[in-house]
């Protein structure tokens, strides 16, 4: 992989562009803004899905601090920690496994027969 020249709108979206020198396939890296974007909540610090909700602050870990954490906060986010990077932030979405089972929900809701025809 090597590096490859970016465009002011991919300076702005990516860190990094790399592509293949023999299939000549890119791959990019994000920046960490991405990590708020989305329906999910995800790690600020490392972008995994596999975090859990707190009822209240943990006073060993420690906080994810910024601009973005106090804005979620505000907006009236839950609080969150990640298991890997052991730390603690504020996120306004759901959990990714609590989206996945709502709309596994909706997919059996809608396949189900409603029972409302001529023959029921």
């Amino acid at each position: 992989m090597r590096r490859v020249h970016r465009t002011l709108m991919e300076r702005l979206r990516y860190l990094a562009l790399y592509e293949c020198k023999e299939c000549h396939a890119e791959d990019s890296l994000p920046r960490k803004y991405h990590l708020h974007l989305g329906k999910t909540a995800r790690c600020p610090k490392c972008g995994t899905f596999r975090i859990v909700r707190l009822r209240e602050p943990d006073h060993i870990d420690k906080w994810h601090t910024g601009l973005l954490n106090l804005l979620e906060k505000m907006a009236g986010g839950r609080l969150y920690h990640c298991r890997y990077c052991r730390i603690q932030f504020f996120d306004r979405r759901r959990l990714a496994s609590e989206v996945a089972a709502e709309e596994t929900a909706q997919e059996e809701e809608a396949a189900a027969p409603t029972g409302n025809g001529p023959n029921a």
